[in-house]
């Protein structure tokens, strides 16, 4: 258990910090008690669940994985120089704010570089050039509107400027707090099935899918150059299977179809025998704000339920 408060350093789309509560009601008994030695979970995103686990529970081993390769590089730095990434925020936030007109401008010119020297990039390498590019990735993200991490079907960021009077580019207290807390926490790029080595009996796995539309208006573009469509939940709810087969205690979350369609059983069907449960969200993402309100989510477990605490 850490002694300092670390919290999710990016805005990220569909972040679970509203449904903290709810989940720790459903949380295994077992975590609450010491006895599960290591949290994996492998569409990190912005990792709300993560630092709440992480600075909650006493774990001993934690992973996280995406496939975004600009997430996981910006985890990378944060565990791994960050001195040298508050600095180059720092540059980016005097920058920005030396301007009384323009910095939309600045957005966008900073938004070009990012696309441009994408191409130049390893991501499979960890080298200096990740710096700038993680400070890069927060400055876009904390001026970006509405914080959405989105891309093209080329892997470029294509979210426009937010016009925020002014918006928090450096916590750098929370930084900080952050790369002390990755110090315990391997940071994967990967498909989720990847994490299936990491997983045991003393597992606890929170799984976040890219959520499915609740119908074609409402689906958020893309947080990766291929979406995660029906046959991509069909595969994940197979590997829920393995998983559970091996003993981890498993969480699962997404969108609740019958928000729209009383009668879509996709979700009932693919995870016949486990635990679904509905909680009440808001739905934040939506270009008609009268259509951003109270709707259900899905939280899928495997573990008894006797053990829950509703």
């Amino acid at each position: 258990m850490t002694t300092f408060n670390a919290r999710p350093f990016l805005k990220w789309a569909g972040g679970k910090k509203q449904l903290l509560d709810e989940f720790y009601k459903r949380f295994p008994d077992e975590i609450k008690m010491g006895k599960i030695q290591r949290y994996v979970e492998p569409f990190v995103g912005g990792g709300a669940v993560f630092f709440f686990v992480a600075t909650k529970f006493r774990i001993e081993e934690c992973h996280i994985f995406d496939i975004n390769e600009e997430l996981i590089l910006t985890y990378n730095v944060v565990k791994n120089d960050v001195d040298e990434l508050v600095e180059a925020l720092k540059a980016l936030k005097s920058e920005f704010f030396a301007l009384n007109t323009g910095r939309g401008s600045y957005y966008y010119r900073i938004r070009e570089q990012f696309n441009k020297s994408k191409n130049e990039l390893n991501f499979n390498k960890y080298n200096h050039n990740w710096i700038e590019r993680a400070a890069q990735v927060i400055f876009l993200n904390r001026t970006c509107f509405n914080g959405l991490f989105r891309v093209n079907s080329n892997g470029e960021f294509n979210v426009p400027y937010g016009k925020y009077k002014n918006p928090s580019i450096l916590n750098e207290e929370n930084l900080r707090n952050v790369s002390k807390l990755l110090e315990n926490t391997e940071i994967h790029l990967g498909d989720f099935a990847d994490c299936e080595p990491f997983v045991d009996s003393h597992t606890f796995v929170y799984l976040d899918p890219p959520y499915r539309p609740l119908n074609q208006t409402s689906s958020f573009t893309s947080y990766y150059k291929s979406n995660f469509n029906d046959k991509d939940h069909k595969r994940l709810a197979e590997f829920y299977k393995v998983l559970d087969k091996k003993g981890a205690k498993l969480m699962l979350s997404n969108s609740d179809p019958k928000n729209e369609n009383s009668d879509d059983d996709f979700f009932e069907e693919l995870y016949s025998g486990f635990r679904i449960e509905r909680v009440p969200a808001r739905r934040m993402i939506n270009c008609n704000g009268a259509k951003r309100g109270a709707i259900d989510e899905l939280v899928i477990i495997n573990y008894n339920v006797n053990q829950l605490e509703v």
